[in-house]
């Protein structure tokens, strides 16, 4: 997630992302790379010798921004006595804001008691796993 988070923040270079977390250079190379194999980053080659690389939040990666600002937001409030530590700008109006999902229909706030799960497409029973108790068909 660390990765991640200074991936969104525009650090792109294996010695920014070592400086920055703090961690072993054979660890942080085990976790770019799995990223990389699962799709989250491309590894850009930007100098031959020695060999490298930028790496670059994908489709699937950017895809993973509104987890890490739900996630940055519980923090700030729950974890951050003196307050967040970064704060996101609306680039439209220049204010502070908040990400705050809504329904892609009507675009009212949504929470955990405004929405209820129903089956999906990839929804099949299964004997040996009971249904959620909350999962019911559309009605």
């Amino acid at each position: 997630m660390l990765i991640l988070r200074d991936a969104f923040l525009g650090v792109t270079r294996f010695d920014d992302f070592q400086a920055r977390l703090g961690i072993s250079r054979n660890v942080l190379n085990q976790r770019l790379s799995r990223l990389v194999d699962e799709g989250v980053l491309d590894r850009v080659p930007y100098q031959e010798h020695p060999p490298r690389s930028d790496y670059r939040l994908t489709d699937k990666g950017r895809d993973l921004w509104p987890v890490l600002t739900a996630m940055r937001q519980w923090g700030d409030q729950w974890a951050a006595p003196d307050g967040p530590r970064v704060q996101l700008v609306h680039r439209a109006c220049g204010h502070v804001a908040d990400a705050v999902p809504t329904c892609s229909e009507c675009g009212e706030a949504l929470d955990a008691r405004s929405v209820r799960a129903v089956p999906g497409a990839g929804y099949r029973a299964n004997a040996d796993t009971p249904p959620a108790p909350g999962l019911s068909p559309v009605s």
